[in-house]
């Protein structure tokens, strides 16, 4: 008994360590478009955002029983395979976070819990329906539709400002861009945050300490909620960075359009159960924002990498949870060597982050940022002038990438793919 005791505890702290990785991991789905158009000081922002995601923890708890209830059985599942599932997800994260890709850490956790059940219980021991309609089409769907929504939106703000005052409109988006933050921040509370009450409620459930169907107990929604809060706090710059400046430049009226469409499909989610990647959805967003408007153009070269490592979160993860099952299958030093490795590599991952540190006295600095690629460049080209021959006040041209500049930058020969 006292070795359960100690194996479940060792699930639950390792669980919120995913949380609060998970916290900085994501920080960029609510800040990056606000910080990157200079809407909020960097520090403020996600000091904003972190409150916020802890205040989102309580509203719901329907995503939460979709992992606990719905994607595994319950049955079988031991707390060593919960523990080898954060393991594959929490390595995810770090090494998709040094290299600054803004992948999805709910997928990372769905994938990682679903390559341990295999591995622990076998295949037939993972819904596949749910699977299939809750993690990956909503996969699919979100971004897409996020997208689709920041264009139109973006179309249309610019639209009805066209014979606004230019500072005035910008200042105006500026105040918009703080209550859409807001917004998304809340949103992944009530989604991200549940993704840990949920796999700490089925390691509960797995150990015998809460009866199976259970929902969350109150001091797991407070730990989870605190967990993301702090990581959010601290920050993940280097893919704040990313998706404030490496996908496309934002003006304050994009915006707002792209935090306001995200935070609508991540509520609509969170409210149906749906474990949606607020990741997805945001990034989604940035890309149709950065369409909308006339002469925005999108990083294609950094878009194609970040859509690689959607691909690839799910299967590796599951590869990393189904090889940590494997390991704690041999005992107590099995789930040992599980955790020295876990805790050798993080600290690994660190030491590589610090040969070149981003924090928010850095985060906006574009002169080593990537250059616009091929499509990029021919997008702007062919964009045909508004009226008149100069672009209206609200529509600046995208300032540190124009086009002509950026053919003339980017060798022929090595263009980033």
């Amino acid at each position: 008994m006292e070795s359960f005791s100690l194996i479940l505890a060792i699930v639950v702290v390792t669980a919120l360590a995913f949380d609060f990785t998970n916290g900085f991991h994501d920080t960029a789905n609510a800040m990056a478009t606000t910080i990157s158009t200079g809407a909020m000081k960097p520090k403020v922002a996600v000091a904003m955002s972190a409150v916020l995601n802890l205040v989102g923890a309580f509203l719901s708890v329907e995503v939460a029983n979709t992992i606990s209830k719905g994607l595994v059985d319950e049955a079988g599942i031991r707390p060593e395979v919960i523990f080898a599932a954060l393991v594959g997800a929490i390595l995810w994260n770090l090494l998709t976070w040094l290299v600054g890709l803004p992948s999805s850490s709910s997928h990372a956790l769905m994938g990682g819990l679903i390559g341990a059940t295999i591995a622990s219980a076998g295949i037939g021991a993972v819904h596949g329906d749910v699977l299939v309609t809750k993690v990956l089409i909503p996969a699919i769907a979100a971004p897409l539709v996020a997208g689709i929504a920041a264009m139109l939106a973006t179309r249309l703000t610019y639209s009805l400002g066209s014979k606004a005052e230019s500072q005035a409109s910008k200042k105006g988006y500026r105040t918009g861009q703080i209550a859409s933050a807001g917004l998304v921040s809340l949103a992944h509370g009530t989604n991200d945050a549940q993704k840990t009450m949920g796999i700490i409620t089925l390691a509960l459930v797995a150990g015998g300490a809460v009866a199976p169907d259970s929902d969350p107990p109150m001091w797991v929604i407070l730990s989870a909620g605190l967990a993301i809060a702090l990581g959010t706090y601290l920050g993940g710059w280097r893919i704040i960075r990313t998706m404030g400046k490496g996908l496309t430049d934002l003006q304050p009226q994009q915006g707002f359009a792209a935090q306001t469409s995200a935070a609508t499909v991540i509520l609509a989610s969170s409210h149906l159960g749906f474990s949606l990647s607020t990741t997805h959805s945001v990034s989604g967003s940035v890309m149709g924002a950065g369409l909308g408007r006339k002469g925005g153009v999108v990083r294609w070269s950094t878009a194609t990498r970040m859509f690689v490592a959607w691909g690839l979160t799910l299967p590796a993860a599951a590869l990393v949870g189904a090889l940590a099952e494997y390991v704690t299958g041999f005992g107590s030093w099995g789930t040992a060597v599980v955790a020295v490795f876990l805790i050798a590599s993080s600290a690994a991952i660190w030491k590589l982050s610090r040969r070149e540190v981003v924090d928010h006295t850095n985060v906006n600095d574009t002169a080593d940022a990537e250059p616009a690629g091929v499509v990029t460049t021919a997008i702007a080209a062919v964009t045909p002038p508004p009226v008149g021959g100069t672009a209206p006040a609200s529509e600046d041209p995208v300032p540190s990438f124009p086009a002509q500049a950026t053919a003339e930058r980017t060798p022929t020969t090595t263009t980033t793919v």
